[in-house]
């Protein structure tokens, strides 16, 4: 499970990385049919709440490499596994969200 967890930890890093500059107002990391109805004066209050989105599968990616260090069982591997899949849906949901309030939609 080291492995897994190498994986894991190195995705959350890239993860963080663009949330932070997402959050700091560089939105051009974010696809432009993303953001294509997105109001100017809305751009940076859009690149924070999407950063939120970022900052979860980030949290999301970590505890999941965390558990992955705890053992080698299966009881070990599931919740690692359910943690990664509940994270990435909530995740998934915040991202949603901020989509539909500030572009309307997904594209």
């Amino acid at each position: 499970m080291i492995v897994y967890s190498i994986i894991m930890f190195a995705a959350a890093v890239l993860f963080l990385a663009f949330g932070i500059a997402t959050y700091k107002g560089n939105t051009k990391l974010i696809h432009d049919y993303h953001q294509s109805n997105v109001k100017d004066s809305e751009r940076q209050e859009y690149g924070k709440a999407f950063s939120k989105g970022m900052f979860a599968i980030f949290a999301t990616l970590l505890i999941s490499g965390i558990i992955a260090l705890l053992g080698e069982g299966s009881l070990i591997m599931a919740t690692s596994l359910f943690v990664l899949t509940a994270g990435l849906i909530v995740s998934i949901i915040i991202l949603v969200k901020v989509q539909k309030k500030y572009n309307g939609g997904m594209f």
